[in-house]
């Protein structure tokens, strides 16, 4: 296994259209390998063959915190949709930037396994979000096509969150002091 270079924007190959894979050679086993470790070591959940410049329909998913679970996709199609999610999306093709995105919330997406089995699978919410992403690469789409507003630095982003995430806690440390007095008082 080897790290493929992310293609980043304004790179003409992200803008193209991915073609059909008809077989699974081993080097389409190999790049599905590398897109993986890739994709592992920048921290992403999701990689597709345009991102490393292959113009091949292939999608690479791993949405879980152990990063335990991936998803090899070959030829992938959404066969069905619904729901509407609005999030912040970010991309490895897109550094250091993020954009609210309007993504369906559940999809059904038909693909190809590296042994070319055709599967199914319902996605939901966080997975659908990331099949729908990576699916847009394959057709020479990017998510700042999409945004909601304008793109905003990641680092911004994450210090809002932050900051959230500290006044909850904050809050919450404030009722427990709160209702502890209030057990205190009672007591008395």
């Amino acid at each position: 296994m080897a790290l493929r270079t992310i293609r980043e924007m304004g790179d003409p190959v992200l803008e193209k259209k991915a073609k059909v894979i008809k077989e699974v050679t081993p080097r389409i086993r190999t790049l599905a390998e590398d897109m993986l470790e890739t994709m592992y070591e920048t921290g992403g959940v999701g990689l597709a063959a345009p991102q490393v410049g292959i113009l091949k329909r292939i999608v690479v998913i791993d949405v879980t915190e152990e990063q335990n679970e991936p998803l090899t996709m070959i030829n992938p199609e959404i066969i069905e949709q619904d729901g509407e999610q609005t999030g912040y999306e970010g991309c490895l093709s897109v550094p250091g930037k993020v954009g609210e995105v309007t993504r369906p919330n559940r999809v059904v997406v038909r693909y190809n396994d590296l042994d070319m089995n055709e599967w199914e699978l319902e996605a939901e919410e966080f997975l659908a979000r990331a099949v729908c992403h990576e699916l847009d690469h394959l057709d020479g789409h990017l998510y700042v096509e999409k945004v909601n507003g304008e793109l905003r630095d990641a680092s911004e982003l994450q210090a809002v969150e932050d900051e959230e995430a500290e006044a909850g806690a904050g809050e919450e440390a404030g009722e427990a002091s709160d209702a502890a007095e209030e057990k205190e008082q009672t007591q008395e």
